[in-house]
C-alpha cells in the first residue's frame, strides 16, 4: 500500500464469539474525532448497560497520531490494549471498537481474555465494511476519435476508473487518477498521441472503489 492509500471502516459492523460461556460482543463504527469516539463508548456501554465489562479502544490519523483504549475493570492489559493492537495490527485507521463481555461464570485467565478480547475485534471487523481510500485527482482527457482507443488502453492498463465520457464533436474522458500515478499517466497519454490530447486537473479528493463502485469524499 502506498504512502497515498490508508484502510478505513466504511461501514460499521458487529461481531461475537463466546468463550467459556462468557459472551464478547464487538461493535465497530468508522470515526472522525476522539469526540465521536467518546460519545460512541458512551451510548454503547447505556445499550449494554447489564454487562461486566465495556472494554474499548480506537485509533486515528494516517499514521495512528492519536490512540486510546481502556479495560474497563479487566485486568490491566488484558483487554484494551490487546483489542487496539489487533487494529493497529491490521492498520485500519479512524475506528473504534468497544468489546461487551456478559461473564459466563468462568474465569478465563490472562492468556484467554487476551484471545478473547482480540477475538472478538477481528469477528466485528469481519462484519464491517473495510475500504482502501487513496488521494485522487480528476482529469479531464480531451482527444479525437482517432486516438480514443490508445488512451482507453493506456487507462485500463493501469487500472483508471474512468467517471464519464463525453462524445461530440470530439471525446472527453473523465477519469479518477491516483496521485502517485499523475505524472506517469500524464507522460504515458502525451507519448501515446503524440502530443494531441489535452488535459485539465481538476480536484483532488479521498476515494475508493466499494463493489465496483468509485466512492468519492
Amino acid at each position: 500500500m502506498s504512502e497515498y492509500s490508508y484502510k478505513t471502516v466504511y461501514e460499521g459492523g458487529v461481531g461475537e464469539i463466546e468463550e467459556k460461556k462468557s459472551r464478547f460482543i464487538a461493535t465497530v463504527i468508522p470515526i472522525e474525532s476522539e469526540e465521536e469516539a467518546v460519545d460512541f463508548f458512551n451510548r454503547t456501554k447505556k445499550k449494554y448497560w447489564d454487562a461486566r465489562h465495556n472494554c474499548s479502544a480506537f485509533t486515528l490519523g494516517r499514521k495512528h497520531e492519536l490512540t486510546r483504549c481502556n479495560d474497563d475493570g479487566e485486568p490491566s492489559g488484558t483487554a484494551g490494549r490487546p483489542m487496539l493492537d489487533v487494529l493497529l495490527r491490521e492498520d485500519i485507521h479512524n475506528v473504534a471498537v468497544v468489546v461487551t463481555r456478559y461473564f459466563g461464570g468462568t474465569l478465563l485467565g490472562t492468556g484467554g481474555l487476551v484471545r478473547a478480547y482480540q477475538g472478538a475485534v477481528q469477528a466485528g471487523l469481519a462484519q464491517s465494511g473495510i475500504i482502501t481510500k487513496d488521494f485522487g485527482q480528476k482529469l479531464s482527457i480531451q482527444t479525437d476519435y482517432t486516438s480514443l482507443g490508445k488512451i482507453q488502453y493506456i487507462l485500463a492498463q493501469a487500472g483508471i476508473t474512468t467517471l464519464d465520457t463525453e462524445y461530440t464533436e470530439g471525446v472527453t474522458i473523465h477519469a479518477m487518477i491516483p496521485c502517485n500515478e499523475l505524472q506517469k499517466i500524464q507522460n504515458a497519454i502525451i507519448e501515446g498521441t503524440s502530443g494531441q490530447a489535452s488535459m485539465e486537473l481538476g480536484d483532488q479528493v479521498e476515494y475508493a472503489i466499494l463493489d465496483g463502485e468509485l466512492i468519492v469524499f
